[in-house]
């Protein structure tokens, strides 16, 4: 049994095979993050985006702590799940383009994907070069809490340049 929850864990904090990839598994799992959004996240409205997002960094926390036991080390570069915490939430000012007629009245067309792919940017410069509080916010929870506790902040500071951009050509 413990085997069988062993290789759960493993494979939901790898985004399936995505935390595998030989080259920048964290950029491959943001990629992985940013292919399902359209269809797994941004569909939804925000109170139901908020409550996958708590799911993803409540179960991200618990499976990134049996990854790191089962791994044998701190913050496996395997682990990618945070990456998806952080891509989501860096990509949560999309949905005002969704949902809100009144700037622009978008959907999930090809309309979409330019915002989509500067979130991306964004996430993954916060993410790579962590700068204060991101690098020392790995360290504020123990575990797996810790590996999504920096992707949450690296998301929170991309999603902030990402809605202020929006707003400065839709407002």
């Amino acid at each position: 049994m413990n085997a069988l929850i062993d290789r759960a864990a493993l494979f939901f904090c790898r985004i399936g095979w995505a935390g595998l990839s030989p080259k920048a598994p964290g950029t491959a799992g943001s990629l992985a993050a940013l292919l399902m959004a359209p269809w797994a996240f941004l569909v939804f409205p925000l109170q139901v985006q908020v409550l996958i997002l708590i799911a993803v960094f409540v179960l991200g926390g618990i499976a990134g702590t049996r990854a790191e036991r089962v791994l044998r080390c701190k913050d496996p570069s395997q682990v990618v799940i945070d990456e998806l915490l952080g891509q989501w939430i860096a990509l949560l000012p999309v949905s005002l383009l969704i949902f809100r007629p009144g700037m622009g009245g978008l959907d999930l067309t090809l309309a979409c994907w330019p915002w989509m792919l500067l979130g991306f940017v964004l996430f993954r410069a916060f993410d790579i070069f962590k700068p204060w509080p991101i690098r020392a916010s790995e360290n504020w929870l123990p575990g797996g809490f810790g590996i999504m506790l920096d992707d949450l902040i690296a998301g929170i500071f991309a999603g902030f340049l990402l809605y202020s951009a929006i707003l400065r050509l839709y407002v």
